[in-house]
């Protein structure tokens, strides 16, 4: 079943379908990652693209659950980013084409929310 967005706010970036898929720059038109379609609950990015361009992206749903703030790290599985309680992947950045990000993710089944920045 789809999910309904409640918020989608995206500055300087497009994503391959409504919610989820690849994610782009558009100054560049260059692929900066690949936001995973089920498993998150909210998203919250800046970043900062090689081009120079800076981008953003905040997204979550009608039936988003609250969050609750963890120092848990997300751990790397085949280059994505993942809950470390499930091994799911949330989100996954290309970091040959992004020169910084500030990341917090909410996973779906834990409602844990990440932060990394680089």
């Amino acid at each position: 079943m789809a999910r309904i967005l409640k918020t989608k706010t995206l500055i300087n970036t497009k994503l391959a379908t409504n919610y989820g898929g690849w994610m782009y720059c558009e100054t560049c038109n260059e692929n900066i990652g690949y936001l995973c379609y089920s498993t998150y609950d909210s998203l919250e990015l800046k970043y900062k693209c090689n081009c120079g361009s800076r981008g953003e992206a905040f997204l979550d749903f009608e039936d988003s659950q609250t969050g609750h703030d963890c120092n848990d790290e997300m751990i790397i599985i085949k280059n994505r980013l993942c809950c470390p309680k499930d091994n799911e992947p949330l989100l996954t950045i290309l970091d040959k084409k992004v020169a910084s990000f500030d990341l917090k993710i909410t996973c779906k089944s834990c409602t844990n929310i990440y932060h990394k920045v680089k």
